[in-house]
């Protein structure tokens, strides 16, 4: 009778790595299922992207958004980070900058999942005594041989007891988000579905309230004292569709964090021209900048 072949004789297996390395709660959510070092300071860095995602897929199932790519090249950073040169789980990460272009040619969803290669090299780590506290990265993107994205990355990271103390007491059980305001149309800032859309109308033609709905399943998949960073990054993509609509597709991000967005403060999106097709978005609470970032846009 026939016998079951041997492990070792089937095709290799993929799995994601532990959800804890990226800081995810979701498999589904965890793009990455490999790495090794080349070098010092060299990784390579393996993911898996799926066919269909109800934000980083188009509508049509078609194309893969830039902002997975953005995902990918952060969850791979904080992989290294912690598997490489020993960050402690637990520790809270803080995107500071980071840019990155996209090749959309490269981005078309094919008839199996894509699995792309991050090419990663750190620089610049700085330690506090044996703890990494803050590093860049660059990081090229491939598939199939093509240049998908390259990007460069900074961020620190710190521990939970210096973490609280300069969030003055904010904890996921102790600030709540502010009550959702009405979205934009969904078609006006390129998705499909109301609970994707993540501006609300302003008072103005360039400026529009931010909504954050701490229930979403990919921005909020596990619980968060402040408005996450991939978040703000959506907001740039939708006011730039929403400021042109129909008319270009975000290709590049050049964002700079200077502080933490609240949940429980009103964020305000505006826009306005960075010359040379480029849209600037600057996210504001009160009147202090929460994000600055450039967006560079294709012809669609």
């Amino acid at each position: 009778m026939p016998q079951p072949r041997h492990l070792a004789e089937t095709p290799s297996l993929t799995a994601t790595v532990p959800c804890q390395l990226v800081h995810r709660a979701s498999v589904a959510e965890t793009f990455l299922t490999g790495w090794s070092r080349t070098a010092a300071d060299r990784f390579l860095v393996s993911a898996q992207w799926p066919r269909a995602h109800g934000l980083h897929v188009s509508a049509d199932r078609s194309a893969y958004e830039p902002l997975l790519v953005v995902e990918t090249v952060r969850q791979s950073g904080t992989l290294i980070a912690h598997t490489e040169y020993d960050v402690p789980l637990g520790h809270h990460f803080v995107l500071q900058e980071f840019e990155i272009d996209t090749f959309p040619p490269h981005l078309a969803v094919g008839a199996i999942p894509a699995e792309p290669v991050v090419e990663v090299a750190f620089t610049e780590v700085q330690y506090r005594g044996r703890r990494p506290v803050a590093a860049r990265y660059t990081a090229e993107v491939t598939h199939g041989g093509d240049r998908v994205a390259t990007a460069r990355v900074a961020f620190s990271c710190t521990g939970e007891s210096v973490y609280r103390r300069l969030r003055g007491g904010r904890t996921p059980d102790t600030v709540a988000g502010l009550p959702l305001p009405p979205a934009l149309p969904a078609a006006v800032v390129g998705r499909a579905l109301t609970e994707d859309v993540v501006l609300a109308p302003g008072d103005r033609p360039d400026r529009w309230r931010l909504r954050v709905d701490t229930a979403h399943p990919v921005f909020f998949d596990h619980p968060l004292d402040h408005v996450p960073g991939m978040l703000l990054l959506e907001a740039a993509r939708q006011a730039v569709a929403a400021r042109t609509p129909g008319a270009r597709l975000p290709v590049s991000f050049r964002i700079a964090f200077h502080r933490y967005a609240e949940l429980d403060q009103t964020t305000w999106i505006e826009v306005s021209d960075g010359g040379e097709g480029v849209v600037q978005v600057v996210g504001k609470q009160g009147d202090s900048a929460v994000f600055v970032c450039a967006v560079g846009a294709g012809e669609s």
